[in-house]
């Protein structure tokens, strides 16, 4: 059930009669490349969100993680991301299979600031890109092309807000629900929570590549 809302803006010149456009270095800070500052950014950067829209219009993000640097810069227009293995879902690949558009955001451990990227994905089982993706002898079966359409640094007031990178003011993990427990209330499984939870144990130390 959609929740009502007593002056929901669905225009945008009601949304600019709010909060009108900036006029500082933020409106002017797009460009439609990689250029030195991003690539040393992404060369850091051991996490992105990749942000796909299907068919249907339903939104997905996912998260990639490796070493540094794991997002190769192959010119200031290009990215490739390798796929490591995963759960088979592929629900970015099979959004972007009939929508190509995609975002990124790329988060380094620490730093407040994060490098935003929109553009288009591809997705490829060329051999020879693959290979340059190795890690342990395992090649990817695919990677992710990104053709950039626009980039620029986002600010750090929601990482400053939300203490994201202060470790001695984090809150405690203890309670946080396990994915096991997700899993037990979302899937009907004779599994219990032990079990299930040592499936995912299992999973994260034995398929990383």
């Amino acid at each position: 059930m959609a929740l009502a809302l007593n002056d929901e803006v669905t225009t945008r010149e009601r949304l600019r009669e709010i909060l009108p456009r900036g006029t500082g270095n933020a409106s002017r800070k797009d460009l439609d490349h990689i250029n030195a500052v991003g690539r040393a950014f992404i060369a850091r950067c051991p996490y992105v969100l990749v942000s796909t829209v299907g068919a249907d219009g339903r939104h997905d993000i996912s998260p990639k993680g490796d070493a540094p640097g794991f997002v190769e810069v192959v010119d200031d227009q290009t990215l490739i991301i390798p796929d490591r293995l995963g759960n088979h879902r592929l629900d970015s690949f099979e959004n972007l299979l009939v929508n190509p558009g995609l975002g990124l955001i790329f988060l380094i451990p620490g730093n407040k600031e994060t490098l935003r990227v929109s553009g288009t994905g591809r997705i490829a089982a060329d051999a020879d890109l693959c290979a340059r993706h190795a890690v342990n002898g395992r090649s990817p079966d695919l990677v992710l092309v990104v053709t950039v359409e626009q980039a620029f640094m986002h600010c750090s007031k929601s990482s400053v807000r939300s203490r994201l990178w202060a470790p001695d003011l984090w809150p405690d993990t203890g309670d946080v629900p396990l994915m096991s427990e997700w899993v037990k209330a979302a899937v009907d499984t004779e599994q219990t929570l032990d079990e299930v939870q040592a499936i995912h144990d299992r999973d994260a130390a034995t398929r990383l590549y």
